[in-house]
């Protein structure tokens, strides 16, 4: 078994980015930019953002696998045409390519986005 690197990727990421970020923080460094995304954490493939569109969401499919966390707010998510109700703390995942975008969401709306993978996205597995 090859070893793990978490103790110098610790260290590492300690010198680069908070081990910790709340809600309020990620907030306040997107409001802080004057973006609508922001990144705010990068470890590998992974890269996490907040995102917080203002009345419309007019994203475009990804090359990458993502992940949304809601923290405020609620709406309904379209993700190649089926319709999905969410509120804080939903998960939604979306494949590499796949169109989807957030609709008749609240003003106070965002989330967590976590992309992560090779472009195209990962092989599909079978046992879930």
């Amino acid at each position: 078994m090859k070893k793990p690197y978490g103790q110098s990727t610790l260290q590492l990421l300690n010198q680069r980015h908070p081990m910790h970020l709340s809600v309020q923080q990620a907030t306040q460094q997107l409001q802080q930019a004057g973006s609508l995304f922001l990144e705010v954490f990068r470890h590998g493939s992974l890269s996490v953002e907040v995102y917080k569109p203002k009345d419309v969401d007019l994203q475009q499919p990804h090359p990458r696998d993502e992940v949304y966390v809601i923290m405020s707010g609620k709406g309904t998510f379209n993700l190649a045409g089926q319709r999905y109700l969410f509120q804080p703390g939903d998960f939604l995942f979306v494949p590499a390519g796949v169109e989807h975008r957030f609709e008749d969401f609240s003003g106070d709306f965002s989330t967590w986005v976590l992309f992560y993978g090779p472009e195209g996205g990962e092989k599909p597995t079978t046992n879930g």
